[in-house]
């Protein structure tokens, strides 16, 4: 008994191996005779905690910077503490600490620490060697006189409060004010003059035109004049969004999909709240709040009594202006009668699908019936019926023609009624044999979220392809190309150009705001293909690599997490002529902030 308990053990292990079990498992079999045996599992399956104790600012000459740091399972084996210069790209270690409390000396007047704005970060270790890195505390180093400017943001809209501060003025007397200038233009012009301690200056952005401006404070005592750091690329936008509520129609019942369109020219729709209010009310309800385009929810309407109501839409901008739309009024929720919807199945459908659809009745659901017609026609198929929950079947699209359906659902009740449900239209069949397969990006610089040299766009196709088809000439070889990032209300964009003329690997959604608002940033890249073999099929991979802006500025750091959206071009084929499907490629994988 015990030999095939050592043996199923060992199955087990070796099973366990074979499905790939992540790297930092350490389980282990250890024989003990040979008729018994043990399983040993990590001792530490956790990383350590860890935060940098802000130092204050600003800070001069020597300074002790902590960390608190731990690790309730292996404990703590080191923490390092590192910094990195305002501008700079790199960040440089400041001391490593083995033993708490963990500091170190950071000595401002060494001569290799300039005066100026500090990143600060503390990395801590634990004895298994799992890492964790801190929040970041900003910090200025001001061993000689200088001035500061508070930053107010990188949007702002109305009176906004300036603040200058003087280090190490000592008895000298200053005479301070803040200046501004159109982005990048550099023609200073004075904002507030003559500032007394506390040196605040009200900014009224209403009396400016919408756009970015740099900022800067100006010391002047006798003949010496001392400026601050500039805050580059403030955009001031006092222009409210505009917003539609689209009509979600009426009577109401189920699951209903209520949706508003928005637009901001300056600094972007942050955020659409969808509200209703029963009739003759002012008290408005929150629906549902979206943070991107689509600005559209489903809603099962059986949540809110039967009777009749408004809808509206409210947006804001980064700046915070809002705007209402104009209510859709006289709107019936009414759930008490048969309702039937059908789930969208998907702009693009390929294989084998599945189609869903929602019924209720307080007569009872007897069957659903899910149909299609060719796009714009009433020559309905009956593709499955259903008599139970959930309402749904699968559907093999590729013994179907190509091209553009309409679907609907049609529920019969327990009094032998129809219900017909709402048209989801123009869905399009597409099984062509060439198409995108994923779409995927990869930070290879040093900031997490953000456009920078060295990341990484990767394009992978169904299928090999003729390289010539995606630009003329091409065998794969490091090619220079423009990768050009440009803003846009739905998601910024990216696609490649080569000698101004568009590549053909179509365009990919950001789905982030990585490009400040009216802006078009390109970069310098380099696109190369390769192959890769997946279940025994050759499938192209192209790679663009970014190199360094070749353009201005206007790029912004990424904090949430989205996935790209890929729509190849169809000039694009296989190496027998097919086209490629020009069906979008959503980037698979675990959410990130890309790049």
């Amino acid at each position: 008994m015990k030999a095939r308990t050592v043996i199923a053990l060992m199955a087990l292990l070796a099973a366990l191996v074979a499905f790939d079990m992540p790297a930092f498992s350490t389980a282990a079999f250890t024989s003990k005779t040979s008729n018994t045996g043990t399983v040993r599992a990590a001792a530490d399956w956790t990383p350590p905690t860890v935060s940098l104790v802000n130092p204050g600012s600003p800070i001069k000459d020597t300074v002790t910077i902590s960390a608190n740091a731990s690790d309730a399972e292996t404990g703590i084996a080191s923490v390092t503490i590192q910094s990195l210069a305002a501008g700079g790209s790199s960040w440089v270690p400041l001391c490593t600490d083995t033993t708490a409390p963990y500091s170190c000396s950071w000595n401002t007047k060494s001569g290799t620490v300039p005066d100026g704005g500090y990143t600060l970060r503390a990395i801590a270790t634990d004895n298994s060697g799992y890492s964790t890195t801190s929040d970041s505390v900003s910090t200025t180093v001001a061993n000689n006189f200088m001035v500061t400017l508070s930053n107010p943001g990188e949007v702002v809209r109305g009176t906004v409060n300036l603040t200058a501060t003087l280090v190490n003025a000592g008895l000298t007397v200053y005479s301070v004010r803040i200046e501004y200038t159109v982005a990048g233009t550099g023609q200073w012009k004075t904002l507030c003059s003559n500032l007394v301690a506390p040196y605040n200056c009200s900014w009224a952005t209403s009396t400016f035109t919408n756009d970015y401006y740099d900022l800067r404070a100006v010391a002047v005592a006798g003949s010496s004049t001392t400026y601050s750091a500039v805050i580059a690329d403030v955009l001031v936008d006092n222009a409210a969004p505009a917003v539609t509520m689209t009509d979600p129609g009426t009577p109401l019942s189920g699951f209903r999909t209520f949706a508003a369109t928005a637009t901001d020219a300056n600094s972007g729709v942050a955020q659409v709240t969808i509200q209703y209010a029963a009739a003759g009310s002012t008290t408005w309800n929150t629906l549902c709040t979206l943070s991107s385009t689509p600005f559209s929810c489903r809603y099962d309407t059986a949540r809110i009594i039967d009777g009749t109501y408004s809808f509206r839409a409210v947006a804001v901008d980064l700046a915070g202006n809002s705007t209402t739309s104009a209510a859709i009024t006289n709107r019936l929720i009414d759930n008490t009668v048969s309702s039937v919807s059908l789930e969208d199945p998907g702009a693009f459908l390929t294989g084998t699908v599945t189609l869903t659809a929602n019924a209720a009745s307080t007569a009872g659901v007897t069957s659903v019936r899910i149909q299609s017609a060719p796009a714009g026609t009433a020559t309905w198929t009956t593709l499955c019926t259903l008599t139970a929950a959930p309402y749904s079947c699968s559907w093999d699209t590729t013994k179907t023609a190509n091209g553009p359906y309409d679907f609907r659902a049609v529920m019969v009740d327990g009094t032998t009624k129809e219900t017909v449900s709402a048209v989801v239209a123009s869905r399009r069949v597409d099984n062509m044999p060439l198409r995108g397969y994923d779409i995927q990006s990869a930070n290879g610089s040093t900031t997490a979220g953000r456009l920078e040299a060295g990341d990484t766009l990767t394009y992978t196709y169904s299928q090999q392809v003729n390289l010539a088809s995606i630009t003329p000439g091409w065998n794969g070889a490091p090619l220079a190309v423009t990768a050009r990032a440009a803003d846009s209300a739905t998601g910024d964009t990216m696609d490649i150009l080569r000698t101004g003329s568009m590549v053909n690997l179509g365009v990919v959604n950001l789905r982030q705001d990585f490009v400040r608002a009216g802006k078009t940033v390109n970069f310098a890249a380099t696109m190369t293909a390769s192959t890769v073999t997946v279940n025994g099929t050759v499938r192209t991979v192209v790679t663009v690599t970014l190199g360094a802006p070749a353009n201005g500025s206007g790029l912004r750091n990424v904090t949430t997490a989205g996935s790209l959206i890929w729509t190849p071009n169809g000039a694009v084929t296989d190496l027998l002529g097919n086209p490629t499907s020009t069906a979008p490629v959503t980037e698979s994988g675990t959410l990130d902030r890309d790049f």
